[in-house]
């Protein structure tokens, strides 16, 4: 028995080395497909030369200028599908997901208010004004799921992030009726999508990223631990409290950065970490890089699809994991059998 058991864990981490090769290789796949990809298909021979900074043709003038919204939708699908990952650790929450917990629009609230008002035009300003009203939203939301009998419960904390969402959204139309001047700009952006980038524009995120990515793998086994419980956790020696203070910080430096470049994208948090536990567990020392190439390759999917779907225009990512996560959703609620209120 003792050696059997001893040999589960190797056999597992063999098991979740091997898929997560398979996951690279999907994701590397779903990369070379987003260039090649578009109003004007090219060949793979453009796509090496645009990569070695060509552009000499058509066809290579077109791989390049789908470098920079691959390297987007990558970077973003990572970042949501990370910050899922961590809400629902952070929460033990199966319905938490940066959109369904409305932190996604408190973010595009907070640019919004920032555009129309104060008239911010950086990068950075755009950024910090997402990052800073993801986490105002969150402390809202996961203040008003704890209210009454029970705590946060996952449908109470679910309820508060909905009407938060709604709100906002709400909010956000109050704020750009009046200003026809950024209307245009601003509905385009709410939508959710990865058009038009380049690495000028992505450049400013990638510190925000990285230090979202970093703090969130650092924090994989103190997820783990929290998983037990908080008892049980504060007994192994957890500080349960900054734990989830900072595994939270982490989770709204990615999808606020997000947010501010792309949009409010919805359901990526939640339907990938669900997916990713099926292939690798619980273990969040697997399941968080899991869920940043799971996210990837799911954006990365979604925007070729809306490519191919609407030619030769396009349907945004936001609206394509809409149609994706929402039935989802709606099954995750009935597993669930979430009942109190």
């Amino acid at each position: 028995m003792t050696a059997r058991a001893g040999a589960m864990p190797g056999r597992r981490a063999a098991r979740n080395t091997l898929a997560l090769a398979a996951v690279v290789l999907l994701v590397a796949l779903l990369c070379a497909l987003s260039v090649a990809i578009g109003t004007r298909d090219v060949g793979w021979d453009d796509i090496a030369a645009a990569l070695a900074g060509r552009a000499e043709t058509i066809g290579q003038a077109a791989s390049a200028a789908r470098l920079p919204r691959t390297a987007l939708a990558f970077l973003a699908g990572a970042a949501l599908g990370l910050s899922g990952a961590l809400l629902q650790g952070v929460t033990r929450n199966p319905l938490a997901d940066p959109g369904i917990l409305g932190i996604n629009m408190g973010a595009a609230l907070a640019v919004v208010v920032g555009v129309a008002w104060f008239s911010i035009t950086s990068a950075q300003a755009y950024i910090w004004a997402a990052i800073l009203g993801a986490g105002l939203t969150a402390v809202f939301v996961y203040v008003i799921g704890s209210l009454g009998r029970g705590g946060a419960t996952p449908l109470k904390l679910a309820l508060a992030g909905a009407a938060t969402s709604v709100a906002f959204a709400s909010l956000v139309i109050a704020v750009v009726l009046p200003r026809g001047d950024i209307a245009g700009g601003i509905q385009s952006w709410q939508v959710g999508g990865v058009g038009g980038a380049t690495f000028v524009r992505l450049a400013p995120v990638l510190p925000f990223l990285a230090t979202g990515f970093a703090i969130s793998l650092l924090w994989a086994r103190k997820l783990n631990a929290l998983a037990l419980g908080d008892d049980l956790a504060a007994g192994l020696g957890e500080n349960v409290a900054r734990t989830r203070a900072i595994a939270g910080l982490g989770a709204i430096l990615l999808c606020g950065a997000t947010t501010a470049v792309c949009g409010p994208i919805g359901f990526v948090g939640l339907v990938v970490p669900h997916f990713c536990r099926l292939l690798v567990g619980t273990d969040h020392r697997w399941l968080l890089p899991f869920s940043a190439l799971a996210g990837a390759g799911l954006l990365l999917a979604s925007d070729i699809l809306g490519r191919i779907l609407a030619r030769p225009g396009e349907l945004d990512v936001g609206i394509v994991t809409a149609f994706v996560g929402a039935p989802f959703f709606i099954w995750i609620v009935r597993r669930q059998r979430l009942r109190e209120l």
